[in-house]
Order: structure tokens, then C-alpha cells, then sequence
């Protein structure tokens, strides 16, 4: 009786220290040197993503990770995607990282006022991103910065890019002021990019809006140099002045050889100056100039706005520019 007591007691430690190692093989620290990034192709079943996770050194065994997994890893299911993998994880955690799904976020960036040339550079640029995409339609991207997952494709980001843009331009319009010279949800995405070209002040915006709601309104020509150049380049940097040809020149966009708004965007106007058209200052002004800071000095009367000039151009004369 005593040896098949001992014998039991002995098996009893065997199996607290099979256990032990067990849960200590699951929950300590893994073979991974230095982090990386590991993708689990879509579709791929738990053994796939091990497969990946060994070929990456994120464990030593596939076969023993399905196995632990199973036993003591719960029957939540894995997601595919891109993984950031932290150095020495545990196969505990880094199955919890796949069933929680903490893919790699990465991000494509839309600043104000960039043309829909540029998103589209900007989309073909974006690592990680599949599948070919048309240049958007001026004015109907929503500047902002666009989460994406490795794998995803462009038209998708695409998508929500316009998404966002069709939301807000619709909220805004229902807070609009009473009275504005632009009639449609277009007419202000227009007019707000054109504003987005002038000014990147944000104390400026509702000012300059109300500049060219008052010149619309009182059927003056809004006389934007930013127009003159979007039918030459589609809003890409011109690189050198203007010439008086260009300024002359007659089409749907220039605003010197033309009354009222452009045909279409001049850019991807961002929220701050679709709500400066939308809520334009209360201003009789005309017309502004730059005053060699950055900003722009604004003018009543045509009087006001020479001597302006002026000023202006006596301080390019002083910076060697003219």
C-alpha cells in the first residue's frame, strides 16, 4: 500500500509540474529578438497564422502553439491582417493580439486644400494599399487623415475619403446662415475652395469668405488667382509668376475673365472653410491684399485696397522680389 501511495503521489507531482511547465511555456516571455511586423493572409485558419508567426521567430513551434491554443486559449477565432509583434511576447498574448485583432493602422494624409491630383498620388503612394484608383472628382474629398489596414484596396479608402466629405458637407449645410450668395451644397464647396487656396489663417477664413460673398453679390468678378492657375496645373504648384496671357485667358475656372463662380472645386476644401462660407463674417469688405506677415489686410473701397497695394509692394521691393 505505502509504494502504490508514493507511487501516486509521485505521479500527482509529475502532473503539477507538467502543468507548470505547460502554463509557463504558454505564459512566458517568447523567442522574438526584436519587434516586427507579421501579416496573417485573409482566410488563413489558426494554423496558417502560427505557421506565419514561426517563420517570423514569434515562436518555436506552430504545431505546439494550435495545441496550447486550444487547450488553454479560449475558441474565440483569429483575424487576419497586419500585426506589430513586440519583441519576447508570449504565445498567450500573441494569441490574444490575433483574436482581438490589433491589426497595424496605418495612415494616408489629406491636408486642406489638396487637389484631387495629389489624393490620387497620395493613394497610389500608400503602402499597403492594393488595386488601382481614378483620380476623384475635384471638391469631393474631406481633408482629413484615413486609417487603413495593409491589404486594403484604394477605392475603399477612396470611399470613405468621399464618405466623410458627403457627411459634412450636408451637416453644414443645414447650420448654414440665412441669406448666402451660394444656393447648392457644390456652389459652397466652390466658393470654400477657393478660400482654402487664399488663406491658411484660420482667423481669416470667415473674412475672405465674406470678401467674395459681397463681390458675388454685388456682381463684381471675384478676380482669384488661384483660378488662373487650376486650369493650367489642376492645382499642382505652378512654380513661376503668372503671365498676362494666363490672366486674359478665357474658361470655366478663370475668375478675371469671368463673373461669378468657377465650374467646379479648385481643390479639397477642409471643414474650417466650408463653415467660413457657410457663416461668412459681417464685413462690407471688398477686397484684400497680403500684408507681409502671412496674412492679408482687407479694404472697403477700391482707395483703401491701392494704397494697400502699395504698402505691399513697397515691401517686396525691400525683400528683393520685384
Amino acid at each position: 500500500m505505502k509504494r502504490v501511495g508514493c507511487l501516486g503521489l509521485l505521479l500527482g507531482l509529475a502532473l503539477v509540474m507538467a502543468l507548470f511547465t505547460l502554463v509557463q511555456t504558454w505564459s512566458g516571455a517568447g523567442p522574438l529578438a526584436a519587434a516586427r511586423n507579421v501579416v496573417v493572409p485573409q482566410g488563413a485558419t489558426l494554423t496558417r497564422a502560427a505557421e506565419e508567426m514561426e517563420r517570423a521567430g514569434a515562436i518555436t513551434s506552430a504545431r505546439r502553439f494550435v495545441l496550447l491554443s486550444k487547450l488553454l486559449g479560449g475558441s474565440d477565432t483569429i483575424r487576419a491582417g497586419e500585426y506589430a509583434v513586440p519583441a519576447g511576447i508570449s504565445q498567450a498574448d500573441l494569441l490574444t493580439l490575433m483574436q482581438e485583432g490589433k491589426v497595424v493602422q496605418r495612415l494616408v494624409a489629406v491636408p486642406e486644400g489638396l487637389p484631387s491630383v495629389l489624393v490620387h498620388e497620395a493613394l497610389m503612394r500608400a503602402p499597403g494599399l492594393t488595386g488601382d484608383v481614378a483620380v476623384p472628382e475635384e471638391g469631393s474629398v474631406l481633408p482629413d487623415s484615413y486609417s487603413y489596414e495593409r491589404g486594403e484596396t484604394r477605392a475603399e479608402v477612396l470611399a470613405r475619403m468621399q464618405t466623410a466629405m458627403d457627411r459634412y458637407l450636408a451637416d453644414a449645410w443645414k447650420r448654414r446662415k440665412p441669406g448666402l450668395v451660394v444656393n447648392t451644397p457644390r456652389e459652397a464647396v466652390i466658393l470654400a475652395s477657393i478660400v482654402e487656396k487664399e488663406t491658411a489663417r484660420e482667423a481669416e477664413r470667415r473674412t475672405v469668405a465674406a470678401v467674395y460673398s459681397n463681390r458675388l453679390r454685388q456682381g463684381m468678378r471675384l478676380q482669384a488667382d488661384p483660378t488662373i492657375i487650376y486650369p493650367l496645373t489642376r492645382g499642382r504648384p505652378l512654380g513661376r509668376r503668372i503671365l498676362r496671357s494666363e490672366v486674359r485667358a478665357v474658361n470655366g475656372y478663370n475668375t478675371y475673365s469671368m463673373a461669378g463662380l468657377p465650374q467646379g472645386p479648385i481643390a479639397n476644401p477642409g471643414r474650417a472653410s466650408i463653415d467660413a462660407v457657410l457663416d461668412p463674417a459681417d464685413t462690407s469688405a471688398l477686397y484684400f491684399v497680403a500684408d507681409g506677415t502671412g496674412g492679408h489686410v482687407f479694404a472697403d473701397t477700391l482707395e483703401q485696397h491701392n494704397a494697400n497695394v502699395a504698402k505691399w509692394y513697397a515691401i517686396r521691393r525691400a525683400r528683393g522680389e520685384m
